[in-house]
């Protein structure tokens, strides 16, 4: 068993950056890959980004460029630095734990355990 934890969200104007914590109970991002998801009202769960334990990161288009994930195993966090936000990008954001590492996993069955979500709005 494994508790994920969010924290960072909040309301930010368009063009400003927010900076996303997952916390897990236990040290487990040396040896699982982790992912940050979102989903808006109404629309399906979003991978917005993937970490390998050995830092390898992938994101799709919708943020490239602007979303970067890393991780400190020190502090069994992950965080999720997203700049330049646009108001499409209002969500509930949750970080994942992958069931293995060493590969992105896109698939949402591909991940395990779940945090509760913080919630990130982008005003115009």
């Amino acid at each position: 068993q494994v508790q994920l934890v969010e924290s960072g969200g909040g309301l930010v104007q368009a063009g400003g950056s927010l900076r996303l914590s997952c916390t897990a109970s236990r040290s487990i991002f040396s040896i699982n890959t982790m992912g940050w998801y979102r989903q808006a009202p109404g629309k399906q769960r979003e991978l917005v980004a993937s970490i390998t334990s050995g830092g390898s990161t992938r994101f799709p288009d919708s943020v490239k460029g602007r979303f970067t994930i890393s991780g400190d195993n020190a502090k069994n966090t992950v965080y999720l630095q997203m700049n330049s936000l646009k108001p499409e990008d209002t969500a509930v954001y949750s970080c994942a734990k992958a069931r293995s590492n060493y590969q992105l996993f896109s698939r949402q069955e591909d991940y395990d355990y779940w945090g509760q979500g913080t919630q990130v709005t982008v005003s115009s």
